[in-house]
């Protein structure tokens, strides 16, 4: 792969995929967090992306980012050190659960603009950074299997592979966003989550976490909505 095919993949645009590719793949996508046995695997990705939304929310407001832990179970959780009150404490607190729809949301604008290359790289950019902070086994493995299916599709796959891949995550990430939100709620009415992060923001805020919840089901269907447009329009 000579320097000049590469410059172009990294700023050029390539050709719009097949029209069946944004339907098939927005389907295939809606299946893997509907269906539960689906779910609970593909719900890794989500758990990369809410923590990896804490570290670089931690990381642009100065708190120390000290690592990220990836479970089993699809929980997380990321540790960072500074200031127990503020704007930098609520920053990271709140960026979790925005995280995965606000990346499905630039995705789809890439996409759009019809740069898949670009999204794959970016994809493997934003792993590898997370990677780089991950303290467990289990975190580590799922980053790196997660990374090496991009780095393979980026490397060897044919445009139409790349592009399948590429709406595949970006509709994942946008349909993805919104079942965590509702699963959250649950638990909180069970009593489940008392430390989730709408009860944090809760305390660090004095608003209440049912209006944290909504904030982040909103974000969530504006991105699906915003972003489903972009894809089935691209």
């Amino acid at each position: 792969m000579d320097s000049a095919y590469v410059w172009h993949l990294v700023v050029g645009s390539q050709p719009g995929p097949p029209s069946w590719v944004a339907p098939a793949t927005a389907a295939a996508a809606l299946l893997a967090v509907l269906l539960r046995p689906l779910w609970r695997f593909s719900r890794n990705v989500v758990t990369i992306a809410h923590e990896g939304g804490h570290g670089l929310a931690a990381v642009l407001t100065r708190r120390r980012l000290a690592g990220i832990r990836l479970h089993s179970d699809t929980s997380g959780l990321t540790i960072s050190s500074g200031p127990p009150t503020g704007p930098g404490m609520i920053l990271t607190a709140a960026a979790g659960y925005s995280a995965p729809p606000l990346l499905g949301l630039g995705g789809a604008a890439l996409l759009a603009g019809q740069h898949i290359a670009q999204l794959l790289w970016i994809g493997i950019v934003l792993l590898a950074a997370v990677l780089i902070m991950v303290r467990n086994a289990f975190g580590l493995l799922s980053v790196v299997l997660t990374g090496a299916a991009f780095v393979l599709i980026s490397w060897y796959g044919g445009g139409e592979l790349q592009a399948v891949f590429a709406y595949l995550g970006v509709w994942f990430l946008l349909f993805a966003g919104v079942r965590p939100v509702v699963e959250l709620q649950a638990k909180r009415r069970r009593g489940e989550a008392p430390d989730s992060d709408a009860d944090q923001l809760a305390r660090l805020t004095g608003v209440a976490g049912i209006l944290w919840v909504t904030l982040f089901l909103v974000i969530a269907l504006s991105c699906l909505l915003a972003g489903g447009t972009w894809l089935m329009s691209s």
